[in-house]
């Protein structure tokens, strides 16, 4: 026997809202992370910090409003912002690498952005977890995405 096709559907919705639920816990927790490390820990952010939070703060209140109801169109808007931020987090990392020229850098005042404040495990730093949280929150949008489309 084969399901019917409106039990089908609302398979496929449930995982849809599942996957962007999943993305919104993601930038939840990285907003959270942020807020911790510098209101609790006194971090204070460098310039590519602040992108970086520019780019996932939004994603908190955003994909809320495309879970209540389900509006697939979420994906689109908050895409391009998740997208973002990970091009902030990956030349962060880069710069922080020594990849990155000198003369690229882009906090020349205040807090350096090569500097590595956290350090876990020899090679876990802010930018690293940055770069995790955006690639996971950009899978589930996809995932999201691909599963809508069936």
């Amino acid at each position: 026997m084969s399901a019917s096709p409106a039990a089908s559907q609302n398979s496929t919705e449930n995982a849809t809202w599942l996957l962007i639920f999943a993305a919104w816990l993601v930038a939840t927790a990285s907003m959270l992370g942020a807020l911790f490390f510098g209101e609790i820990m006194h971090l204070s952010p460098c310039v590519l910090c602040w992108w970086q939070r520019i780019c996932m703060f939004p994603l908190v209140v955003i994909l809320p409003a495309g879970l209540f109801p389900l509006d697939l169109r979420v994906v689109r808007y908050v895409l391009p912002l998740a997208a973002g931020g990970w091009l902030f987090a990956l030349f962060h990392m880069l710069l922080m690498a020594g990849v990155i020229p000198e003369d690229l850098k882009p906090c020349t005042r205040g807090i350096p952005c090569s500097e590595k404040v956290i350090e876990w495990f020899g090679f876990v730093t802010i930018p690293l977890l940055s770069l995790l949280a955006f690639s996971a929150v950009i899978a589930f949008l996809f995932m999201a995405h691909s599963r809508s489309k069936q």
